[in-house]
């Protein structure tokens, strides 16, 4: 739930059978201009084939808002410490941001480790520049909109994170073997264990969908409450 400074809920098998159907039977929410043309981007250079390779790139980027509300929060608190408790209420913002961005970092180490075992070969500018100069960029735009109006940066947010859920669910339905395949990690203890990749795979969607709903309800909510 938004608010709660705590990680998405590790879910059993069944519910993340029934988290995928959900997913996979909603429509995508609106996106607005700006996601619309990073997720074509994203198609031009790194294909429409929903990928491992790609989800990477996802959770590269997926991180940064959270990052840059934290720093947006820092600073008003810098300016309200006199309001104790008005300033608490930013730090328990700051605390469910971090706890955000914490998940996605989890994701983004457990897909680098899967390819890794892999021997995927990384690009150095599709892989490791390109991604870099998106997240710069995507960093100061939902700095800049949340400066100007933090619903316009949670609404972006919501999109990226609507888009992630979908993707993700899309690509354990189209790959039946996952579910015949471990889930083996150095992070599982951190993260979570699964007896399956499908099950890896629904979690990391469902855990989109988790964020994507914070991001929804902090839309209708004031700043800092």
């Amino acid at each position: 739930m938004a608010g709660s400074g705590q990680p998405p809920p590790k879910l059993s098998p069944e519910e993340l059978t029934r988290a995928q159907r959900d997913t996979l039977a909603s429509p995508r929410i609106r996106y607005p201009l700006s996601a619309r043309l990073l997720f074509l981007m994203m198609d031009v250079v790194y294909g429409r084939t929903r990928t491992v390779p790609k989800f990477r790139i996802l959770e590269l980027i997926a991180r940064v808002p959270y990052q840059a509300w934290e720093q947006v929060a820092f600073v008003a608190i810098t300016h309200t410490h006199s309001e104790p408790h008005f300033a608490r209420r930013i730090h328990d913002r700051v605390l469910e941001a971090r706890a955000q961005e914490d998940n996605e970092q989890w994701h983004l180490f457990i897909l680098e480790e899967m390819l890794d075992e892999r021997a995927y070969r990384r690009s150095l500018v599709r892989d490791r520049l390109l991604p870099q100069v998106v997240a710069f960029a995507y960093y100061h735009l939902s700095w800049l909109l949340f400066v100007m109006r933090p619903a316009w940066s949670y609404r972006l947010n919501a999109a990226f994170e609507d888009h992630a859920e979908h993707e993700y669910m899309a690509f354990v339905d189209e790959h039946p073997d996952l579910e015949a395949e471990p889930f083996t990690s150095s992070f599982a203890d951190d993260y979570g264990h699964f007896a399956s990749l499908a099950d890896l795979f629904r979690q990391i969607g469902h855990d989109e969908r988790v964020h994507k709903d914070e991001s929804l309800a902090r839309m209708r909510a004031p700043r800092f409450t």
